[in-house]
């Protein structure tokens, strides 16, 4: 996820009071994060979710229509989770959904922060290795490569083809041995010959994905992962 100035969070709970509980620790750090919504009702939440762009969503888990855990499943993009309960016996299910954190209310000041700081901890983890430079030789060259300028990297043989927004690098290298090297946070192998940077993506179907003017076809062995992925993006 590209740096920006505040991360926005959603909050959904069915009790007005645990939403202004939650409203009260957020304005604690009014500089980093902006509340973009606050819901009673989870199906309201729908179509500001579907949308994208929330990064943090405040989810309790028993409410009356549909529980936080099958709200969340029935998310087409997933945003990171922190689940707010006054259940100790749901953990399990939520944990096993990725949560991020699960937060028991009554909700304590200092509860809260360390779950804002498991949050802030992986945004800066994610954008430290977005960074990450790949070392590449190349006609007898050795190169440094900054990984988000890679588009892709195509398997020829014995040999790898790896193209960035400047240039065509063939390297003698597998491509398996390539995506040992590669952050699994930008970088998908979505075909027995291609390894794609999610962040180059143009637009994506259930068949191909579109990058610098060219379709690459989604391998048969590889479409239901690869599309799970996209889909949680």
């Amino acid at each position: 996820m590209p740096h920006k100035n505040k991360y926005t969070c959603l909050i959904i709970d069915d009790e007005p009071l645990a939403i202004k509980v939650i409203k009260e620790h957020l304005d604690n750090f009014s500089d980093q994060f902006e509340c973009v919504g606050m819901y009673t009702k989870p199906i309201e939440a729908m179509s500001v979710l579907n949308k994208g762009g929330v990064d943090l969503l405040f989810l309790d888990i028993n409410m009356p229509s549909i529980s936080g855990i099958e709200f969340l499943k029935a998310l087409p993009h997933q945003p990171y989770v922190i689940f707010t309960t006054a259940y100790r016996e749901f953990a399990v299910d939520a944990f096993d959904l990725n949560a991020l954190d699960y937060l028991v209310k009554p909700i304590s000041t200092g509860r809260f922060l360390k779950g804002i700081n498991k949050f802030l901890a992986l945004e800066q983890s994610q954008q430290t290795r977005t960074k990450d430079i790949i070392h590449i030789k190349a006609d007898k060259k050795h190169y440094n490569i900054p990984a988000e300028t890679i588009l892709y990297i195509e398997g020829l043989d014995n040999y790898i083809k790896v193209k960035t927004t400047t240039s065509n690098l063939i390297c003698y290298e597998s491509l398996s041995g390539m995506e040992k090297e590669l952050s699994s946070d930008i970088f998908l192998r979505i075909h027995r010959s291609f390894i794609i940077n999610i962040n180059q993506i143009e637009h994506y179907t259930s068949s191909y994905i579109k990058i610098d003017e060219r379709q690459f076809t989604i391998g048969r062995n590889y479409k239901e992962q690869v599309l799970n992925y996209l889909e949680r993006q």
